[in-house]
């Protein structure tokens, strides 16, 4: 145990959790829902731009899978970092923990330096493959260039704030995203429409966002006020460390990855079996999805570090009582989400365009595509809960299943038989949904005593 102990009263560990849950989740999904806005503001914007808003908006769409996998890349260290970080904490480790954040620290400098080199170098065969058309590509490319010179400042902003809500610091990570989306959407309009500077406008005002978040996240981890310090001699990369981060943020890289294949597998569908309005249909319904996602993963980032910290104490009960109040509360945000969004699609749909031919071809389609996400919250409490546990293993499978297995084959399956075209692109996302939330609870609830078993016991760095 290291000689410099976590606090023996955190609040992780004392505070009534019923309070302390809804005092960590209400700032994160607050952080999630302007990340949202963080995410959609560019396309909402986009999509307005006089004469050429379709195509802008479609060339977004089809760029878009490069920028959530280079988001990935950061929820590979957060999200693996993070979590342990936690843990090590509840073992009153803080020497552990902050070389955590060190080794992070530095992997994401070199992550950050790597990812902008490749896809420089190889962007414009990329969107191709990506479902560009001749028509799109300048809209993708013009974005896309701009958008990989702030690589570092999103590798930091998203990877490093998870290190800053994991303490218990929620409103500070909240403040994190909140000071990058509203800079974002002060600059949107002035550079997209003052300036004419369009798609390019577009990019600009995101990565000068993300360049303030990652200054403010850098400066507090290095501050007095974070329990978890940056500190120059854990900057080296060790391989017992980084490995174990590595493992456990596979699942939530993959989970973010995946969503790059799934989005490069849709559009090229839609470019098949449709046309350019298609995939800027489908860039819509990928928005409203994440509309309705980010803040249920917000509602279980933020019971993570009352499940990983009390885990790593031995508090058992604690830890079943946090997952039950996230379970029950994640499952009835996604049937009265996803209903609304059933109920009133046109309305959804136009908040992205006024081309008649997208609201009609979106509003169709975002009925069955979100049908399943009605019982996604189960899904999202079980396998979050699994992260939190620092089960690599299952979360990595869990993530596989979903988009891999299901939801990737079935969307280059189903346009194929019997004529289905688009609408078998729209069914393979709410069959793979279902599938994938009886999954997932049928192994939390054969896995979860197992795991509780091990509660409290030391782990080797």
């Amino acid at each position: 145990m290291s000689d410099r102990s976590v606090s023996k009263n955190s609040p992780l560990e004392t505070a009534p959790l019923g309070k302390l849950l809804f005092s960590l989740a209400l700032p994160t999904v607050f952080a999630q829902i302007v990340n949202l806005l963080y995410n959609m503001v560019d396309r909402i914007f986009v999509g307005r731009i006089p004469g050429t808003g379709s195509l802008a908006l479609a060339g977004l769409g089809v760029s878009f899978p490069i920028i959530i996998l280079i988001s990935a890349f950061a929820a590979l260290i957060g999200m693996g970092g993070a979590p342990r970080a936690a843990i090590m904490m509840g073992q009153k480790n803080k020497d552990g923990a902050e070389r955590i954040l060190g080794n992070s620290v530095c992997f994401l400098l070199i992550l950050s330096v790597a990812l902008t080199v490749i896809f420089m170098a190889a962007k414009e065969p990329i969107l191709l493959a990506f479902g560009a058309s001749l028509d799109t590509l300048p809209y993708a490319d013009r974005y896309l260039t701009i958008y990989l010179c702030g690589t570092i400042f999103v590798q930091f902003s998203l990877g490093l704030n998870q290190f800053i809500s994991t303490q218990g610091f929620a409103k500070t990570s909240m403040i994190t995203v909140l000071i990058g989306a509203v800079l974002n959407i002060i600059l949107d309009p002035i550079f997209i429409y003052g300036l004419q500077m369009g798609v390019s406008g577009a990019a600009l005002a995101t990565i000068i966002s993300q360049g303030v978040s990652a200054v403010w996240v850098t400066v507090f981890l290095m501050s007095k006020h974070s329990f978890l310090k940056i500190r120059p001699q854990n900057l080296r990369l060790r391989a017992s460390i980084l490995l174990p981060v590595l493992a456990l943020g596979l699942s939530p890289f993959i989970m973010q990855a995946t969503e790059c294949l799934v989005q490069l597998t849709f559009n090229r569908g839609m470019q098949t079996y449709g046309n350019d309005n298609y995939v800027g249909a489908v860039t819509i319904l990928f928005s409203l999805c994440q509309m309705l996602s980010f803040p249920l993963h917000g509602l279980t980032q933020g019971a993570q570090p009352i499940i990983s910290y009390n885990f790593g104490a031995g508090n058992v009960e604690r830890v079943r009582k946090t997952f039950r109040m996230t379970f029950i509360t994640s499952l009835l945000y996604s049937l009265i989400g996803a209903g609304s969004l059933i109920i009133f699609p046109e309305f959804f749909v136009r908040l992205f365009s006024n081309d008649p031919e997208i609201i009609r071809i979106g509003s169709f389609g975002l009925r069955i595509y979100i049908a399943g996400m009605t019982i996604f919250g189960a899904q999202t409490a079980c396998q979050q809960t699994f992260l939190a546990l620092g089960q690599a293993k299952i979360s990595l499978f869990l993530s596989l299943l979903r988009k891999v297995i299901l939801l990737i084959p079935l969307a280059l399956l189903l346009p194929k038989i019997g004529g289905l075209g688009t609408l078998g692109l729209y069914l393979a996302e709410p069959i793979s949904d279902v599938i994938a939330v009886i999954t997932t609870t049928t192994l939390f609830l054969l896995n979860f005593n197992k795991i509780m078993a091990h509660a409290g016991k030391q782990e080797k760095e």
